[in-house]
């Protein structure tokens, strides 16, 4: 089944004539088409540059012959290249081929890691006990994949001191310099200092 993630779609209708049978029997054959491309009888051009099923090159076609083509091997006819002088034609069965990107984005997609932040709160008197817990935290971060936010908020006049917080944070970031980089130096914001760190790629 086509995946329903697809998109807008729309149902259309593909008509081949069947030659072999030669009593007017039709062979009826639907698609659900994204409208990522023009397909079938949505191609309005005179005529193509025509690549076959199994990527041959059969050359520049009229449009109603490279649609036979097509119809007689009960696939469609997608316009891959519209801006191209003929616009390029593929004979493929464009369900299964929007099937199978569908698939492969969601493999990717699954595949994708997030990234969180997580954000460590300090302040300018930060004791050393509580700095190292701060310090352990913020390396099990980084060393999962996460950015970290570390803040130090200043209260009442600590403000007017501000380089403490800095010291606090630059140590942070040096603490932690072999498994992280310095995506955001500490930046005062309001009364808070903020810096980001960012864990390094691993080879």
């Amino acid at each position: 089944m086509i995946d329903e993630d697809v998109g807008i779609c729309a149902r259309i209708f593909f008509i081949a004539y069947n030659r072999e049978a030669r009593e007017g029997t039709y062979l009826w054959r639907w698609n659900t088409i994204s409208k990522d491309h023009m397909i079938n009888d949505e191609i309005r051009v005179k005529e193509v540059r025509l690549i076959g099923a199994d990527g041959e090159q059969l050359g520049i076609k009229p449009i109603r012959e490279a649609m036979q083509i097509a119809a007689d091997a009960s696939l469609d006819l997608v316009n891959v290249a519209p801006t191209a002088k003929p616009p390029v034609c593929r004979i493929m069965d464009y369900g299964k081929y929007r099937y199978e990107l569908q698939k492969k984005e969601k493999e990717a997609r699954k595949n994708q890691k997030i990234v969180d932040i997580k954000e460590i709160r300090l302040s300018a008197t930060i004791d050393e006990h509580d700095f190292q817990t701060k310090l352990r935290n913020a390396v099990k971060f980084l060393s999962d994949g996460d950015k970290v936010k570390a803040s130090v908020r200043f209260r009442g006049r600590e403000i007017a001191h501000a380089e403490i917080g800095k010291k606090v944070l630059d140590r942070l970031a040096t603490e932690t310099a072999e498994i992280s980089s310095l995506e955001r130096a500490p930046k005062l914001e309001g009364r808070s200092m903020i810096m980001i760190l960012t864990p390094k790629a691993t080879s």
